[in-house]
């Protein structure tokens, strides 16, 4: 009989069991819950959509040319959120317990602005999806819709009043999309108001991800690729209208036109300005309604483009807000205000 290994503390046949709980998972499990512990409502929507958007890759892969490689990317960008998260949170918790540093508030920086570079990523991968289940155009729904509102066919209607110093207010109005998301994001983060921050960036990812889906499925091109050749010019002007020529040219995306992901986005923030700084909707207002309008006039979508945009902009704020109001949002802004930058 082989006698009992005393001087080990246990005997061998214990190591056995032991084994499972002292291994690899048992490492995995902890960092695991402290990775998870570190994310928000928006990290909930924001790979709940990487994993959705992952599974119809997989499931439509032969529609696509490089399924591998676009599920690939999804992987990488899932993994660099949930990296963030884990380092943003023991950053904000060192931060918390032994003051800042240039470090604490380098990751805190990005903890916090990544969503708008999120918002990039998906939009312009969707330039790769628009037929991962529909592989034609819709866009002639679009203008039948449209004429079925207005009587025309709006693009080609309004170059009838094309106009240098029109133009260059159109592509103005159309470049505030940009900006809406960052002015309240930037008000709110410089008056340490987080919970506001990350309420207002989980309605936005909201609104976007139903945009999202909904180009997936019903892909159009926008009149700026169906009505090209029936155009008399091109609409000239000034600084904006070379700026905005020169973004779309390096980064327009033939597809993912309905709805209108400037409009939701701007819909998004307009309603997080109604909720979080009344004072900015009022600013925001007229602001907004000039860019739905030059949207059309630039010709980079139809009207029912932009009512979509405005309806999806609108349920992501609800649902946002919806979802914000769950654990997950106060757990994000405990972890953020246990950071001295949060004071």
């Amino acid at each position: 009989m082989i006698p009992w290994r005393t001087d080990l503390g246990a005997p061998a046949s214990a190591d056995i069991f032991d084994a499972p709980r002292n291994g690899i998972p048992a490492r995995i499990a902890p960092e695991f819950a402290a990775t998870w512990a570190g994310c928000g409502a928006f990290e909930c929507i924001a790979l709940g959509y990487l994993a959705l958007s992952s599974a119809l890759i997989a499931l439509f892969a032969e529609n696509l040319t490089h399924p591998g490689r676009l599920i690939g990317m999804q992987i990488l960008a899932a993994a660099l959120i949930l990296s963030l998260c884990r380092v943003g949170a023991s950053s904000a918790k060192r931060a918390g317990q032994t003051g800042e540093t240039l470090t604490s508030k380098f990751w805190h920086f990005w903890r916090h602005w990544y969503p708008h570079l999120f918002f990039l990523f998906c939009f312009e991968e969707l330039g790769k999806l628009v037929h991962l289940v529909n592989p034609g155009w819709e866009d002639a729904k679009l203008i039948a819709i449209d004429r079925w509102l207005t009587g025309v066919n709006p693009p080609l209607w309004l170059e009838r009043f094309a106009h240098p110093a029109l133009n260059e207010f159109m592509q103005f109005a159309y470049f505030t999309y940009f900006v809406y998301l960052l002015i309240l994001g930037a008000i709110l983060y410089y008056q340490r108001d987080f919970k506001s921050y990350w309420a207002v960036m989980t309605y936005s990812a909201a609104g976007y991800v139903l945009g999202y889906i909904i180009a997936m499925v019903f892909p159009v091109q926008s009149p700026w690729f169906t009505l090209a050749g029936q155009w008399h010019g091109e609409l000239t002007g000034g600084p904006f209208t070379t700026l905005i020529n020169v973004i779309e040219k390096l980064g327009r995306v033939h597809g993912a036109a309905f709805p209108s992901e400037h409009v939701a986005g701007a819909m998004a923030a307009l309603w997080g300005a109604w909720r979080h700084r009344r004072w900015l909707f009022w600013t925001f207002l007229p602001f907004v309604t000039c860019m739905c309008a030059s949207t059309v006039y630039v010709r980079n979508h139809y009207v029912a483009d932009v009512l979509g945009g405005l309806v999806t902009g609108t349920l992501g704020y609800f649902v946002g807000r919806w979802v914000f109001q769950g654990s997950r949002g106060a757990k994000i802004d405990a972890v953020v205000e246990s950071s001295p930058t949060a004071r």
